[in-house]
């Protein structure tokens, strides 16, 4: 197969250098920062978009399996503006991240998920918001399903242990008698703002930062494996003045949850892991110390019930995708439908 793409930026890989060099400014001052783990092919599709808008796209290969991800990073492997890093572990996400950030050289960062694909003019509409203001620090993007629909978690409120109280039990279907007390704390159920605004924090899955913000807040926390550490990346940017925008023109499609579809149980083991974190990084001192207890037992019980789901789900497969001569409820539901004399062992 023919190892030939375009390069982005509406030139392909075969132009002459001094052309390639000079039709670079037409991409954005971006480096996109992509942290993979098994996301399969959808990280080429991912790869493919963000070469297309940006002048440098660092890949951080957080230890997938090696053929699928050989596969992908062979086929990019002469573009001029990708740099491939490979770690022989698994280090989380937000160590990768760091890694990555580390090799970039443009002026802004862009952290894209593999399994995020950029839409075109995303990246122009992001860079736009960032540098519409000098206290700007961080903006995010509209994630959405393949059919368009907005997915929570790109715009939305800090997720204090009382806002997830009232979610997980329900009681912000009673928000319309204390809006201040019982709102969501996701707001993709709100109407979508005609330009961008400032929230509280956006998702980790597709956010464009300053490096000057970036190094003024200070990097992401590798205490943090998976899930939580962009709600403490966003809350450590404003606590350090700097804004937070969402932005509704930057469209992405967001194939949630693609890498962790093998080990579902190892990222809910992570996801939970890192809401302990948060809330004892953040909010530990807000609480009595009794109410914290409780706060921490809610996780952990929590996690017991999805676990537990996760399961039986499991479970559940295997019997479907099981020989139906293997299958108990059949084998006697098929004993107890034969004749009397065709179940009596011959003498």
């Amino acid at each position: 197969m023919e190892n030939r793409h375009d390069v982005g930026c509406g030139l392909p890989t075969d132009g002459p250098l001094i052309a390639r060099q000079s039709h670079q400014s037409d991409c954005e001052p971006v480096s996109i920062v992509i942290v993979n783990h098994n996301a399969g092919r959808l990280l080429a599709e991912c790869l493919e978009a963000a070469l297309a808008q940006a002048r440098e796209v660092i890949l951080v290969d957080n230890a997938s399996i090696s053929t699928p991800f050989e596969v992908v990073a062979a086929r990019f492997a002469t573009h001029p503006r990708l740099r491939i890093i490979r770690s022989k572990i698994n280090t989380g996400f937000a160590t990768g991240c760091n890694l990555g950030a580390a090799e970039a050289t443009e002026r802004a960062i862009l952290f894209l998920n593999p399994d995020c694909i950029l839409q075109e003019g995303t990246l122009a509409a992001l860079v736009r918001a960032l540098e519409s203001s000098d206290r700007i620090g961080m903006v995010g993007g509209l994630l959405t399903d393949i059919d368009g629909n907005e997915q929570g978690g790109a715009r939305r409120s800090v997720p204090t242990p009382w806002r997830s109280f009232v979610r997980g039990f329900g009681l912000n279907r009673f928000a319309w008698l204390a809006p201040q007390l019982l709102s969501d704390f996701y707001l993709h159920r709100e109407p979508l703002p005609a330009r961008p605004v400032d929230v509280e924090a956006v998702s980790g899955a597709l956010v464009l930062v300053s490096r000057a913000a970036f190094h003024a807040a200070g990097p992401w926390d590798e205490g943090f494996f998976l899930h939580c550490e962009d709600l403490d990346l966003c809350l450590r940017f404003r606590n350090a003045g700097w804004r937070v925008l969402f932005v509704p023109d930057a469209p992405a499609v967001h194939h949630r949850g693609m890498c962790g579809r093998a080990r579902p149980l190892a990222v809910e083991w992570h996801k939970h892991r890192g809401m302990i974190r948060f809330y004892r990084k953040h909010f530990r001192r807000t609480y009595p110390a009794g109410l914290f207890g409780l706060v921490v037992a809610g996780v952990w019980l929590r996690f017991s019930a999805v676990a537990t789901m996760h399961v039986a789900r499991s479970i559940g497969r295997s019997i479907t995708a099981a020989p139906a001569a293997l299958r108990p409820t059949q084998l006697a539901a098929a004993a107890r439908s034969r004749p009397a004399h065709s179940r009596t062992l011959p003498s």
